[in-house]
Order: structure tokens, then sequence, then C-alpha cells
């Protein structure tokens, strides 16, 4: 399996999702192939919820990635599980136009851009 698969089922197993018991995992692949994991990690007061996609873009950031070039993101359902839009617009802004590989565990597997995901997206060429 890519290790960027892997990664983000790596990083499935370490969600904390006790309401939803929605497990998710994300991984991302920086320009010099580094790959940082992440998982969605549920409180009660669910607005304060993180979901997998920016868990592992922030862990990147943190650790001083600044280029991408894809992110896998995995979920235990039959229908593939695209970025919420929150995580859609932050991985845009970080990220641009990745390719976002969904995936699940049955073996289903698709491969879009980030585009396609977010049409006219807004970004910080409005802000000039």
């Amino acid at each position: 399996m890519d290790a960027l698969l892997q990664a983000a089922l790596d990083a499935r197993g370490r969600a904390h999702a006790p309401f939803s018991r929605f497990l998710v995992g994300a991984a991302i692949e920086t320009a010099d192939g580094r790959i940082f994991g992440g998982c969605n990690v549920e409180n009660s007061s669910y607005g304060l919820t993180m979901c997998a996609e920016r868990t592992a873009i922030f862990r990147a950031v943190a650790e001083g990635a600044k280029r991408f070039t894809r992110i896998a993101v995995v979920a235990d359902i039959p229908k593939l599980t695209p970025p919420c839009g929150a995580c859609r617009q932050v991985l845009w802004d970080l990220c641009g136009d990745i390719d976002v590989i969904l995936f699940n565990l049955e073996g289903a597997r698709e491969t879009l851009r980030l585009s396609d995901l977010l049409p006219r997206a807004f970004d910080a060429t409005y802000l000039d």
C-alpha cells in the first residue's frame, strides 16, 4: 500500500470520536516526500471538534512544511468521504490545488483535484 494511504489508515486508528463514532484519518505529503498524519478529535462542544484533514495540515505546518502535493482521507463507510468545507478552505489556503485521495476500508478509491471540490475558491488574491 502507498505510504500516504497507510499513514492515513494509521491515523484513523488514533481518532477520538466518542460521540459520532465516525473515525477519520488523513495524511498529507510534502513536496520533499515527508508525510504527516492526522485524525479527527471530537469534543462534547461539537464546534470545538477538529477534523482529520486540518489536524494533518496543521501538524505539517507546525513542523515547518510549506509545500504539499497530495492528501489522503479515509473513513469506514461505503461512500467515499471528502473533506468538509472548512477543511477544503484551509487546504486551499495552505496547499493550493493538490490531489485529494479518498478511500475506504473496502478498497474503494478516488483521486480528485482540490479545485474540483472547491470551485471558485476564495483566497488571498481577493485581499489585494
